[in-house]
């Protein structure tokens, strides 16, 4: 008797975990981050705008836009930051 009642319980204990215990969740799955992207944009409806925006000239932006892809050709040179016990600055 006992040994059924075990089988019983192991039964039950089994077909619990193959149940759906998450339908609030999957239903709203992806709610975060399109709650997190809405509070991110300023102005939702910036595309229906025809105004152009303010800000830089065109001479200004290209200039920023070439030396932003120009420090990509040649990097600034690695700094070692780590000083574990040794002296600051140079100074001994």
């Amino acid at each position: 008797m006992f040994f059924k009642s075990t089988i019983f319980a192991l039964t039950l204990l089994v077909g619990t975990g193959c149940s759906h215990v998450t339908p609030n969740y999957d239903a709203r799955f992806g709610d975060a981050v399109r709650d997190a992207k809405r509070k991110m944009t300023l102005n939702p409806n910036a595309g229906k705008d025809g105004n152009p925006v303010v800000g830089m000239d065109g001479r200004a932006a290209r200039e920023s836009m070439l030396q932003y892809q120009e420090s990509y050709k040649t990097p600034p040179p690695a700094v070692n930051v780590i000083n574990i016990g040794g002296a600051i600055g140079g100074q001994k």
